[in-house]
C-alpha cells in the first residue's frame, strides 16, 4: 500500500467500501446517498447535505427499499378501517399556474369558435398553442391536460358480451366507508376485506409452478394476460362499484404466482359476501381492440423500411405505405372479434378483517411483503424447469406489441402510433417486455383516490413531523436555503467510502437523539431503553 495515501484514500478501495456499505445497512442508512450542497441566505455559510436516493428496490438499496415498504404499509394501515370519510382538501392554485391556466382558457374559446367559423388555417395554429400551454400548465404544477383538444372519439359497441353474464346497475352514493353490523349484544362492527385474485389457468402446472406439458401450456394467452391485467383490474373496480353502489377504496399489490401469471391481494374497505364476489368477477372482462397480432407479415429478414420524406414506413416488398394506427383501427369492423379478452379466474380468497386485529396486521404483510423486489424476483427460480419456464414466457412477451407506440406492431404490417425511424420488432424499450417485469408494466402498489384522503408524500410528511416533534426540532423555513448538487469534478466532492462513513456517523446520532427522546417520554434512562430495544 502506498504510504502516501490518505486515510479516506484507502476507505475507497474496494474491501474496505463493502465493510462500510454492510455497517451503513445495519444502521439503516442509505448506501447510494445524493451529496447536496446547501446555502444558508442568512448567514451565507455552505454545508455539505447526504440525502437517502429514495429506491424502493432492496437489490439497490436496502435501506430505502425498506423505507418505501414500511410508508406503504402505514398507507394501507390508515385507510383500511376507517369510520368517517377521508376529508379531501385541493390545494390552492398558484399565481403562476393560474395565470397559464386562464391564458389557456381564453385560447380554447378563440379556438372553438374558429371551428364553428371553419378557419381550418387557424384552428391548427391554435391547436399548436394549446400544446404549448398544456406543457407550461404541467410545468407549474398541475398534473395533465386542463382543457384536452378535443378528439375524434372512436365508438365501439357497448352491449356486453354473450358468454358473460349481466349485472345489477345501482345509482353510486359518494360515501366510501362500509357497513356498520350489530351484534345481538348490542356491539357494533364494522369489517373490511381482504382479496386475493388471479388469472385463469393456461394448463396444468406441477407443485413447482412449471408446465406438466410445456408444449400445450398457452404462452401466448399468459403474457397478453399480465399486459393488460392492471386494465382489467380498474374494470373490476368500477363493476364493484356499480354492483354494490358506492365509492369502493381499495388498496392492491401485485406480485405473480409460482406459475408466473399476475396474482393480486387487494384490501378492500367495507365488506360483500362471497357469492357477490364470485358473480362480480364471472362478470368483469377487458376487450382489447387493437388490429390482429397472430399472423406475421414482417420477420426479421423482410422488415418495413422508413420513408423520410413521409415519415411512414413501406413494405419492402409491394412499395406500399403500411396502414397507420388509425387507419388499423378503422379496419376493425362491428363484427370482429377483439384481439384478446382478459379474465380473472375462478378461484380467489376472501376473508372478513376486522380493525386492529391480528389478521388486520399478516394481511397488510402480505400486501407489503414483495414491494422490495421486482416482479420476477418474488419466487427465484431454483430448478431448470423453472428457469425454461421463464425463458418461453419472455420469449412470447418479446414480439408481443405491449402498447399502440409499440415496434412489434411492424412485425404485423401495422405503423405504430408516433412512428418513428429507427423501430425494430423484438427490441421495443417498454418494460413490459423486459424478463424482470414478467410482462406486467403498471404500478406494483394500486392505491384509490379516497382511500386515506392523503397521498404518500402527505404520509411521509406525518412521519417527519412525528420525528421532529419527538426529538424537538423545530424544521426552519425551507425559503431559507438554496440547494445545488455536488458533482464529480467539484472540489468538495466526497468519494463513496466517504459519503458512507458520513451515513453511520449521522444514523448514531439520530438513533441516539431518539434513545433519549424516547426515554424523557416513557421516564425510564436511555440506557435501559436501548438495552431493551437491542434484546427485542
Amino acid at each position: 500500500m502506498n504510504p502516501r495515501q490518505t486515510r479516506t484514500q484507502r476507505l475507497s478501495m474496494p474491501l474496505a467500501r463493502d465493510v462500510v456499505k454492510g455497517l451503513a445497512v445495519e444502521h439503516g442508512g442509505c448506501i447510494r446517498p445524493v451529496q447536496l450542497r446547501r446555502t444558508d441566505l442568512e448567514t451565507g455559510r455552505t454545508e455539505q447535505v447526504l440525502i437517502p436516493c429514495g429506491h424502493t428496490l432492496a437489490a439497490v438499496c436496502p435501506s430505502c427499499a425498506e423505507r418505501a415498504r414500511t410508508l406503504r404499509a402505514a398507507q394501507c394501515r390508515e385507510g383500511w378501517h376507517l369510520d368517517t370519510e377521508p376529508a379531501i382538501t385541493l390545494d390552492a392554485a398558484s399565481d403562476e399556474q393560474r395565470m397559464w391556466t386562464e391564458h389557456r382558457a381564453d385560447v380554447q374559446q378563440i379556438r372553438d369558435q374558429a371551428e364553428t367559423d371553419g378557419l381550418g388555417d387557424l384552428t391548427g395554429e391554435l391547436d399548436e398553442l394549446t400544446s404549448e400551454l398544456d406543457e407550461e400548465i404541467s410545468r407549474s404544477g398541475i398534473r395533465g391536460n386542463v382543457l384536452p383538444k378535443r378528439q375524434a372519439r372512436r365508438q365501439r359497441s357497448t352491449r356486453r358480451r354473450q358468454d358473460a353474464p349481466d349485472l345489477p346497475r345501482r345509482e353510486i352514493t359518494q360515501r366510501t366507508i362500509g357497513q356498520t353490523y350489530t351484534a345481538p349484544s348490542g356491539k357494533t362492527f364494522r369489517p373490511s376485506m381482504f382479496i386475493t385474485l388471479t388469472c385463469d389457468s393456461y394448463g396444468k402446472v406441477t407443485a413447482d409452478g412449471t408446465p406438466a406439458s410445456p408444449d400445450a401450456y398457452d404462452y401466448q394467452r399468459a403474457a397478453r394476460d399480465a399486459l393488460h391485467f392492471a386494465a382489467l383490474f380498474d374494470r373490476l373496480i368500477q363493476n364493484l362499484r356499480r354492483f354494490l353502489g358506492y365509492d369502493l377504496q381499495y388498496f392492491a399489490a401485485v406480485e405473480p404466482q409460482r406459475r408466473l401469471a399476475p396474482h393480486i391481494h387487494v384490501a378492500v374497505r367495507g365488506t360483500l359476501s362471497r357469492a357477490e364476489l364470485r358473480r362480480v368477477l364471472a362478470a368483469t372482462y377487458h376487450q382489447v381492440w387493437w388490429p390482429p397480432a397472430d399472423h406475421i407479415r414482417h420477420d426479421d429478414g423482410h422488415l418495413p423500411v422508413w420513408h423520410e420524406p413521409t415519415n411512414q414506413y413501406l413494405d419492402p416488398a409491394t412499395g406500399e405505405f403500411l396502414p397507420t394506427w388509425d387507419q388499423a383501427l378503422d379496419a376493425i369492423g362491428p363484427d370482429d372479434e377483439p384481439l384478446h379478452v382478459a379474465r380473472f379466474g375462478p378461484k380467489f380468497d376472501a376473508q372478513g378483517v376486522l380493525p386492529g386485529s391480528r389478521d388486520s396486521a399478516r394481511c397488510i404483510g402480505y400486501l407489503t411483503k414483495y414491494l422490495t423486489k421486482h416482479v420476477a424476483d418474488c419466487h427465484q427460480a431454483t430448478t431448470s424447469a423453472q428457469d425454461h419456464h421463464a425463458d418461453r414466457l419472455a420469449d412470447a412477451l418479446r414480439y408481443e406489441p405491449c402498447s399502440p407506440t409499440c415496434a412489434n406492431w411492424l412485425r404485423y404490417g401495422v405503423q405504430p402510433r408516433n412512428a418513428r425511424e429507427g423501430m425494430r420488432p423484438g427490441r421495443c424499450t417498454g418494460k413490459a417486455h423486459r424478463r424482470e417485469y414478467l410482462g406486467y408494466a403498471g404500478r406494483r402498489v394500486l392505491v384509490s383516490r379516497k382511500w386515506s384522503g392523503k397521498t404518500l408524500a402527505d404520509h411521509r410528511a406525518d412521519r417527519r413531523q412525528w420525528l421532529l416533534d419527538t426529538l424537538g426540532i423545530t424544521e426552519p423555513d425551507p425559503r431559507r436555503y438554496t440547494w445545488e448538487p455536488v458533482t464529480p469534478g467539484d472540489p468538495d466532492h466526497m468519494p463513496p467510502a466517504q459519503r458512507l462513513l458520513h451515513i453511520v456517523a449521522d444514523r448514531q446520532k439520530w438513533h441516539a437523539a431518539l434513545t433519549h427522546a424516547r426515554a424523557r417520554a416513557s421516564g425510564r434512562t436511555a440506557a435501559n431503553l436501548s438495552a431493551t430495544g437491542r434484546a427485542a
